[in-house]
């Protein structure tokens, strides 16, 4: 049996993260793919410009090798969460289009080196600041993870449409009068048990 190799998985459990966010754009409209479906504003293509940011900083900036992509929402005079949503200025091919150069610097990034490898992240108090490659990639794949998360909500809301990939829903088999059934009966085990509270 041969090691494992540690750079590849992780590697393999961002792309499925990258590729799940991804996919949840798909043959939406321009305002379906930006709308703000939460109270706090959160949207499909916010989340993917967030992350594009998030990937570039953690592997390009922190261990010296910055991507040279301008990123003005991260500016001291941005507008609070401007990294979250997409202006109407910014398509989304520019944005989608951004988040893949992100990957190939972050995944360049990865493969020249070592998972110990050293580097500070410039938006940390410095008592703190220094992470191993292994360390920031462990915290890019969370946070992704946790926005496709979002995103698989985001998306059920507009359309309905669920699950991990295209090719892989990872839900159980079911017609929409299974899910509206399966979701009353959840919503009858709720009043229940709020009612015997």
């Amino acid at each position: 049996m041969t090691a494992p190799d540690a750079k590849a998985d992780l590697h393999l459990a961002l792309q499925w993260a990258r590729d799940a966010l991804l996919w949840k754009l798909e043959g939406l409209s321009e305002y379906n793919a930006r709308r703000p479906l939460t109270p706090t504003g959160t949207n499909l293509l916010g989340l993917v410009k967030h992350v594009a940011g998030v990937e570039l900083g953690y592997l390009g900036d922190t261990f010296a090798r910055p991507s040279g992509e301008p990123l003005p929402w991260l500016e001291d005079e941005a507008d609070a969460n401007a990294d979250m949503w997409a202006t109407a200025g910014e398509s989304r091919e520019r944005v989608v289009g951004l988040y893949r150069r992100a990957w190939a610097h972050a995944d360049a990034t990865i493969e020249a080196l070592p998972l110990d490898t050293v580097g500070t992240v410039p938006w940390w108090p410095s008592h703190r600041a220094e992470v191993t490659l292994h360390h920031a990639v462990l915290r890019v794949i969370t946070d992704t993870h946790r926005h496709a998360g979002h995103a698989d909500i985001l998306r059920e809301l507009i359309d309905g449409a669920a699950g991990f990939r295209e090719d892989n829903g990872n839900l159980p088999p079911g017609d929409a009068a299974y899910w509206e059934g399966h979701r009353n009966r959840l919503e009858h085990a709720a009043r229940e048990a709020d009612r015997d509270a």
